[in-house]
């Protein structure tokens, strides 16, 4: 079984620097540019975490590209 399919498995909410999310298995090493936002927790738990915090799936980079040249 895919590792970030198994229900019964432990899984972590990653965040990158441009706001990005991901749902990552709590075994795997976290990787370079990645940081835990949410620790340790059962899938649903994390994805449910993932749809309520990650509302805009604009990279950070591209919205404050947006915001400057709107000003």
């Amino acid at each position: 079984m895919n590792p970030f399919d198994d229900p019964e498995a432990g899984y972590l909410v990653l965040v990158n620097d441009e706001g990005q999310f991901s749902l990552w298995p709590d075994f795997a090493e976290v990787p370079a540019g990645w940081k835990i936002t949410r620790p340790a927790a059962d899938r649903a738990s994390c994805v449910e975490f993932i749809n309520e915090n990650w509302t805009d799936m604009r990279p950070a980079s591209l919205v404050r590209n947006i915001d400057a040249t709107a000003q």
